[in-house]
């Protein structure tokens, strides 16, 4: 199994071929699933920001890709070269669609490893139960 500071190691490797012209931010994510499958994922940002696709959306569509809707993930790390923050506010909703219980984002606070489940991190979100009555 790999371990939270590998999966660091290889959001900051994806995070090098982010494509961040315009804020400079270089985000990596990578994303592991129920299956045991590591999906990897880095911005691309676009001149009209809100086409702008961020690390973790892009990983999530990866793995959505490969294993279907039913896709779950139980560890996803994120990291911004040169920065420290967490995944943004549609970043943990989109993460929250694909989460399990136990499901934890690991990322960078202050030069250490956080580790937040969901409801920490996203208290109160949208789940696909309360859009259907």
């Amino acid at each position: 199994m790999i371990t939270d500071i590998e999966l660091m190691d290889r959001a900051r490797g994806v995070a090098e071929l982010a494509y961040s012209p315009y804020s400079s931010a270089k985000v990596g994510c990578a994303l592991v699933t129920e299956a045991g499958r590591i999906y990897l994922g880095c911005n691309v940002e676009n001149a009209s920001y809100g086409l702008t696709m961020c690390a973790e959306r892009v990983a999530v569509g990866r793995a959505v890709a490969e294993e279907g809707a039913g896709m779950r993930w139980v560890r996803a790390a994120v990291v911004a070269l040169g920065l420290e923050f967490p995944p943004c506010g549609a970043c943990r909703q989109v993460l929250a669609e694909f989460a399990m219980a136990e499901s934890r984002v690991i990322f960078l606070s202050q030069g250490e490893l956080v580790s937040m489940g969901m409801s920490e991190l996203l208290p109160a979100g949208f789940a696909p139960a309360d859009l259907n009555g």
